[in-house]
């Protein structure tokens, strides 16, 4: 019998396995895909690390967090700096005084705090009620028509409190500490995590668990946590994409890793050039489109929706889950929440740290 079966071969379910192995702990590590890795797994194409589920940069200012990941994989210096195309222009994203200076002339961000504010008072929201009205209310009406050209009357405004704005000639994407690629990929990453446990692919571990459960004496869960209660109280919401990845005949497609397309007629979000992530010099590339889809159940979950519907829905589940005996819940599906990498990793570490005490 293992001291634990892990459900789920992605960050989470790897770290916990890894830090349970080094207490001498043996692991079953059952996954439901073809390969490990979860959403960061990367697969080699052309001498290219393609990001198989998106683009995928690691962040943190967590020094912790950084020396952890670090012992897996040399990380490079990438830094993430995304542009928007809108109506043949490009635009520096996140907002930043790149993007006040192209639109609208101004040099200081005195200027660009005036043109902001006066837009913001010609509009009127004071107290914004979806993602459009929020991001009119922090950049103004033309900024949000050129980085946000979408319909967003339909969603929360909490979504757009994470795109940060700067009044700085500043590109960098993320305000952390640490930040970069590792030389190599994702997989490697994981492989190393998972050395010494059993691993099975293309195992469901619900539909399999009445010949599973009997293996383990704890159980580690990150897959969805409505769909391990057979979805009692109904079922979570969550977003998904689909990915169009294609082998191109040159050597540079668009010269930056993340190019978005924010027009709505464009049917995809974004293209992501993988290449630039390693600053690869290959005679190929290897892009990817992605599309948005409204998630149905069966469709691959990517990010909960932590709107209020979905939140006392999961706090339903989440008294299941925590009076269900030996079943530790896990990463973003099982605890229901947006994580990042950097997230993922710390969660995992404390659980693990938790659990061997």
């Amino acid at each position: 019998m293992y001291d634990y079966i892990i459900v789920g071969a992605g960050l989470y379910g790897a770290i916990f396995a890894h830090e349970a192995m080094k207490a001498g702990k043996s692991c079953l590590v059952v996954e439901r895909r073809s390969h490990i890795g979860g959403n960061i797994y990367t697969k080699e194409i052309e001498g290219i690390q393609v990001h198989q589920y998106g683009a995928h940069i690691f962040h943190t200012s967590n020094k912790e967090v950084w020396d952890y990941i670090g012992q897996f994989a040399t990380f490079n210096r990438y830094t993430n700096c995304p542009v928007a195309y809108y109506k043949g222009q490009m635009y520096n994203m996140p907002f930043n005084m790149n993007t006040f200076h192209k639109i609208w002339g101004v040099i200081t961000p005195t200027e660009a705090k005036a043109k902001i504010e006066e837009q913001v008072k010609e509009y009127g929201v004071k107290e914004p009620k979806n993602l459009e009205e929020q991001a009119i209310s922090l950049v103004g009406k033309d900024i949000y028509e050129k980085q946000w050209g979408r319909r967003a009357t339909e969603l929360p405004p909490e979504i757009i409190k994470r795109l940060p704005v700067r009044l700085t000639y500043d590109n960098n994407y993320f305000n952390d500490l640490y930040q970069g690629i590792p030389v190599g990929g994702y997989t490697q990453i994981i492989e190393k995590m998972l050395e010494g446990a059993k691993v099975r692919l293309n195992v469901d571990y619900l539909k399999e668990k009445e010949n599973l459960r009997p293996l383990g004496k704890k159980v580690v869960y990150t897959g969805p946590v409505d769909a391990y209660f057979n979805y009692c109280f109904g079922e979570l919401e969550y977003r998904t994409v689909r990915f169009e990845t294609e082998i191109l005949d040159t050597d540079n497609y668009q010269g930056n890793a993340v190019v978005n397309y924010t027009e709505y007629e464009v049917p995809y979000t974004r293209i992501i050039e993988h290449k630039h992530f390693e600053f690869g010099t290959q005679e190929k590339t290897v892009i990817s489109r992605e599309y948005p889809v409204t998630w149905k159940k069966g469709d691959e979950p990517y990010y909960p929706v932590n709107d209020e519907k979905n939140t006392a829905l999961y706090a339903k589940y989440k008294e299941l889950a925590e009076k269900e005996e030996n079943v530790i819940f896990g990463g973003r599906l099982g605890l229901y929440r947006y994580m990042d990498m950097h997230h993922v990793v710390d969660a995992a570490l404390q659980a693990v740290r938790e659990e061997m005490k």
